[in-house]
């Protein structure tokens, strides 16, 4: 699978963007996508994930602001971000957990002036 992450971008505190993560085929029958970040000298780590059933995943620093989704028709999942802060800051990774391995986009860099 090839996921195609895009929406990034520049935007001031407060504001909202809407990532996308376009897989190269269906994601039906893949149980978990999500969303990752890496700030600069930061490690990786987990910004959301949801479930072939629906059920969501949040890091405590965005549950409230951030909302993910998936539309298998189009095989696409999204991050929905909303009232973003300058700690936002970071380049964005779309993860797909299949059953044999598991599958990285290349990021969308976000950034988040004061």
């Amino acid at each position: 699978v090839q996921l195609q992450a895009s929406g990034g971008g520049l935007v001031q505190t407060g504001g909202s963007l809407r990532l996308s993560c376009a897989a190269s085929r269906s994601i039906f029958s893949i149980n978990k996508m999500g969303w990752y970040r890496q700030a600069p000298g930061k490690q990786r780590e987990l910004v959301a994930t949801v479930t072939s059933g629906g059920t969501t995943n949040y890091a405590d620093s965005v549950k409230g602001r951030f909302t993910i989704s998936r539309d298998n028709a189009k095989n696409t999942v999204y991050l929905q971000m909303d009232s973003l802060k300058p700690e936002d800051t970071a380049v964005y990774y779309c993860k797909a957990d299949a059953v044999v391995q598991n599958y990285w986009g290349k990021g969308t860099q976000v950034t988040v002036s004061s």
